[in-house]
């Protein structure tokens, strides 16, 4: 696959509190890219239980150039810290995926293949049509996020299936584009990208993904969160 040699793909993992968990998605990622140019970038947001420390030894056995640690002082949001890894990716793909195992490394080449298949400007992981999921949830947690994905579909048609994943990979100028113009924090960020890269009329292609809940540390997804996910809804449906 002589095209696939001239990409690089920068993967973005922002991290909190994953020491128990970072190793493992590395050792993943370098296991299911094997011929593929490729920097995993952490940006780190002042963890307290070591996750710096366990990257650093990543560095020693995978070198610096494959993995780059870019920390930050303290936790500044998502959105900021894919703005904060951008400065430093040097691929002309980003990938951005989370660092708790919910999203496994194996589905990275069929990502890499369809974009190159479909010449998309987005590669984005959905758990909502044949051969995707979810594992580990909870029925009320998967009504939840089904329904707000139904919601955001009703009304916003984006013509994309999962708006809440945070699985994708992007041609580095698009990410940059759509970016730079969104205003959302946590829960609603991803939908508020998918949202706006749709208006801007850029190309999306989507993957099957099984999304696991996450193996070490916890997760939350309180009553805060959808209130949140509503206003922001409410934001998109004004603005774009």
């Amino acid at each position: 696959m002589e095209k696939e040699k001239k990409n690089k793909y920068s993967i973005i993992v922002p991290t909190y509190n994953e020491r128990l968990n970072i190793a493992l998605i590395v050792y993943l990622i370098f296991k299911h890219l094997r011929d593929v140019d490729f920097e995993i970038i952490i940006v780190d947001d002042g963890s307290p239980d070591g996750t710096q420390e366990v990257v650093k030894q990543l560095q020693q056995v995978y070198g610096e150039d494959h993995i780059l640690l870019r920390p930050r002082a303290k936790k500044l949001g998502l959105g900021t810290a894919y703005i904060h890894g951008l400065k430093h990716a040097s691929g002309n793909f980003v990938v951005i995926m989370d660092a708790d195992l919910s999203h496994h490394p194996k589905y990275l080449p069929s990502f890499i293949k369809k974009q190159l298949e479909t010449g998309a400007s987005i590669v984005t992981g959905t758990r909502y049509v044949k051969g995707g999921g979810v594992h580990g949830w909870n029925l009320r947690r998967k009504l939840t996020s089904r329904g707000a994905n139904v919601l955001a579909q009703t009304l916003l048609w984006p013509g994309v299936s999962d708006l809440t994943g945070s699985f994708r990979l992007y041609k580095k100028s698009v990410l940059e584009d759509i970016i730079s113009s969104v205003v959302s924090k946590g829960y609603v960020f991803q939908m508020e990208m998918i949202v706006r890269a749709s208006r801007k009329g850029y190309h999306i292609e989507e993957v099957p993904i099984t999304f696991v809940d996450r193996v070490f540390g916890s997760s939350k997804l309180g009553g805060s969160e959808i209130v949140e996910y509503l206003k922001g809804l409410a934001y998109l449906l004004v603005t774009t």
